[in-house]
Order: C-alpha cells, then sequence, then structure tokens
C-alpha cells in the first residue's frame, strides 16, 4: 500500500515509521496530539524547485518559501541553509524569520492590509522586496520611507483575472477578491504609474497569485501570459521597465488519493516556455522569476499523531472515534471542508473493516478531523495519525476551550528533535491580568 506521504513507511514492528522514527516511540516521548515533520522530505521539496529555477530559468530567479503555510525559527533555519528565501505576510512573521537569522535581502514582505509600524519594521530590517497590495498602502509605504531617508523598492500585486478551480475561500486572482489591483480595469497600469512617479518608491516588480491547491497548469500558463503582456505594455505606453516577475504559488498536494498533483517542476516548466515567448516575441527582457511554494514544501512532510479517547458508535448512523486533539490543531475541515486520510499507527497495513468519523475534543459539533475515514479497527488508547498536515495546521492552530498547541518534532536520518515546544497551561494565561 502507497500512503499519500512519501515519507512514510512500515518498519519492522509493523508500526507506521516517518524518516525512520516509529510514530509509537516519538508518541512516547512528546505525548500526543503531536506535529511530526520530516526535515529531510523538507530539504528534497525545496531542492525540486531550486533546481527547476536552475534549469528552466537558467539560475535568474528565486524561489520563496511561503511561510504562512508553517512559520518557525526551524523552518526558517532549513530555508536559510537550502539557498531559499522567504515570503512573510505579519510582522509577527518577519520577526521570526529575523530572529531566526534570515537575511533579511532575501526576505518579501507580503498582504493586504500592512500596518504602517509592520512598514517601518521591514524598512528598518531592510527586506528585499515589499509587496503593495493597494494605492492606500503604496502612499503609506511611500511616505514612511520619506520620513526614514530610505527608498523602498516594491513589487506590487495584481489579480490577472482568472478563476482558478479550487475552493471560493482561497481563490485569489479574480476581480472579485482583497487582494491586489485589478489587471481588466485599468487600475494595474494606473498603479504602475502612480508609484513610479513616487519620490521614495523604487517599482522592481510585479506579483500575481492566483489561489491555492490547484492541479492544472494552464490557470498558471494563462497568468504567465496575463502578467508577461503587462510588462511589455507597461514598457511601450510609458516606459516603465519591470525587472522582476512573481508568479507566486499555489500548486496542489496529495491530501487523499484522490488528489493528482502535477510535478512542481513541470509547472516551471510549462510557464517558462510562456514567459520566455513573450519577452521574445514583444520585445522585453526576460525578468528575474520569484515563485512563492509554500504547502507544497511542508504538507507532505508532516502528520499529526493522536491518541484515541473513545470510540461511540450510533446504530445505523455513524460510528465516531474521539481524539485528543481537533479543530485547535487543525481547523482546516471546519474552515474549507478539507478532506484527509488516517492511519493507525500499529499495524496500519491491517484490513480495514471501519468506517468512522474522527471527532476532536472541542465544544463544537463541527470539530471534525476526517469524515468516513475507512481504518482497521481502532479502540481506546490507539495511536491514529492524520496525514499531509504540514502546512496550515500549526500555523492556524488556535487555543479554542484554552487548549494548548501541540509540539512540532522534527525528524531526520532517524532521529527526532523538538522544533516547538508543547504549550502549557502556564503558557495560556501568561498574559492574562486580574
Amino acid at each position: 500500500m502507497d500512503f499519500v506521504m512519501k515519507c512514510l513507511s512500515v518498519n519492522q514492528k509493523g508500526n507506521l515509521s516517518i524518516g525512520g522514527c516509529d510514530l509509537t516511540d516519538i508518541a512516547a516521548e512528546y505525548g500526543t496530539p503531536s506535529y511530526i515533520m520530516d526535515e529531510d522530505e523538507i530539504r528534497k521539496n525545496c531542492r525540486v524547485y531550486t533546481n527547476a529555477m536552475n534549469e528552466y530559468y537558467d539560475g535568474k530567479g528565486i524561489v520563496l518559501y511561503a511561510s504562512k503555510a508553517l512559520s518557525c525559527k526551524y523552518i526558517y533555519r532549513i530555508m536559510k541553509e537550502e539557498g531559499m528565501g522567504v515570503d512573510v505576510v505579519s510582522g509577527g512573521e518577519l520577526y521570526t524569520a529575523i530572529k531566526a537569522g534570515f537575511p533579511a535581502e532575501r526576505i518579501y514582505f507580503h498582504g493586504n492590509n500592512k500596518t504602517d509600524d509592520e512598514i517601518k519594521m521591514a524598512l528598518e530590517y531592510g527586506v528585499g522586496r515589499i509587496v503593495a497590495d493597494n494605492v492606500f498602502e503604496l502612499e503609506s509605504i511611500n511616505k514612511i520611507a520619506g520620513k526614514m531617508g530610505k527608498t523602498a523598492d516594491i513589487m506590487f500585486r495584481i489579480k490577472p483575472g482568472i478563476d482558478a478551480h479550487t475552493h471560493s475561500f482561497v481563490q485569489t486572482g479574480q476581480i472579485d477578491s482583497k487582494f491586489g489591483v485589478a489587471l481588466e480595469t485599468g487600475e494595474a497600469e494606473e498603479f504602475a504609474v502612480k508609484a513610479d512617479s513616487m519620490p521614495n518608491i523604487n517599482v522592481v516588480g510585479v506579483h500575481c497569485h492566483i489561489g491555492s491547491q490547484i492541479f492544472e497548469l494552464a490557470p498558471f500558463e494563462l497568468a504567465a501570459e496575463k502578467m508577461m503582456n503587462f510588462i511589455a505594455d507597461m514598457k511601450d505606453r510609458h516606459g516603465i521597465e519591470i525587472d522582476e516577475l512573481n508568479l507566486g504559488g499555489g500548486y496542489g498536494i496529495k491530501y487523499t488519493e484522490s488528489d493528482t498533483p502535477i510535478d512542481y517542476d513541470k509547472y516551471i516548466c510549462a510557464v517558462s516556455k510562456v514567459v520566455r515567448g513573450i519577452s521574445e516575441s514583444r520585445g522585453v527582457k526576460l525578468p528575474f522569476i520569484v515563485m512563492e511554494p509554500g504547502r507544497s514544501i511542508v504538507a507532505e512532510a508532516g502528520l499529526t499523531v493522536y491518541k484515541v479517547g473513545a470510540v461511540k458508535e450510533i446504530p445505523n448512523i455513524r460510528t465516531y472515534i474521539s481524539v485528543d486533539g481537533g479543530m485547535g490543531d487543525n481547523p482546516r475541515y471546519i474552515l474549507y471542508q478539507s478532506e484527509y486520510e488516517a492511519a493507525r499507527v500499529c499495524d496500519p497495513l491491517a484490513e480495514k473493516t471501519m468506517i468512522a468519523t474522527i471527532a476532536g475534543k472541542c465544544c463544537e459539533s463541527g470539530d471534525i478531523l476526517v469524515e468516513n475515514a475507512r481504518l482497521p479497527e481502532v479502540k481506546a488508547g490507539d495511536l491514529i495519525a492524520v496525514l499531509a498536515t504540514g502546512a496550515y495546521n500549526y500555523s492556524m492552530a488556535s487555543n479554542y476551550n484554552r487548549i494548548p498547541r501541540p509540539p512540532i518534532v522534527m525528524v531526520s536520518g532517524g532521529k527526532a528533535r523538538l522544533a516547538v515546544k508543547r504549550e502549557s497551561y502556564d503558557d495560556l494565561i501568561a498574559n492574562d491580568l486580574i
């Protein structure tokens, strides 16, 4: 049997293993629930992207890890060592990256409503690029940079009018989106002209992102076509030279057996042909290419291990398996009805005779992790792993019901180490005042 995560195997004891580490041993040492991440798999995924960038763009580009997928000091250290850049979307992510020793010049600062304090923080640290989302933010960047005696290198975000076939909550490239300036209405062109005239702004590039968990090549090719033609139009109409093109991320991953992701280097290959073709036909130089994969780097490198507390059968209706985590550590089901696969940790390849819904411990009816999971027989005290939880689980976790957030355990070469400590009850009340 193949698991949706390539880094999983069944060891000689018959237990589920990640990166050469037995999940029963990890659970015994670090407790449950715990996020378990395979560091070697993360590094391998980084290299797929950087190697493809070198092959298809002659190394004239940078791969940014979209750190909203999973932000912690340990991840930024990996990205630094792998020669990656990172994109951040808040002062908190920026602060974490800087405190982890990540080079500021390889940080791109995104977000659709940056505060003045965040803009000042980015300029003080000397981030590589600030990605401006709207004209109000552009004016703030220009004003703050002027007061600081700096010139801000910016890109600006364009919504290219592409409807990606994905969940409506994660579509970002269509005109009805909170992100960016519209291409088809002329708003993007007006923005470029205005930004080019500002004394404390240096327009370096343009950015787009069409959505997440996309399994098709065509939307990315179309986005590249529209963005390259925009770059050519700005040169022809206004003499504005745009040096960088950020094509975002959004590449789909395998959450379930029904998911059919395309190899990530194939996305890059296909899009590079579009970029090079328009560069030649429109007579504009080949831009420096920026990409922002996040989910596809960490999601399939991680899982969450839980302990079963109760198995409740409602005759002719449903069987519930209750675990010691839930929507606090993985809110994606309640937000997006996201599908996951689960495995029993002990003898996961045994016949799957049970169909059950894995439910969390929060006091909410919608606190579900996996609906209609097919599993071997499960009883109280068993360990269950929910697979491909490396992205948008820890980063979106909450303390709902005052439940402490789980730790992150990194495994590499058959050894496990703690990357983020489990929260304690004292951590929960640390900022409370009486």
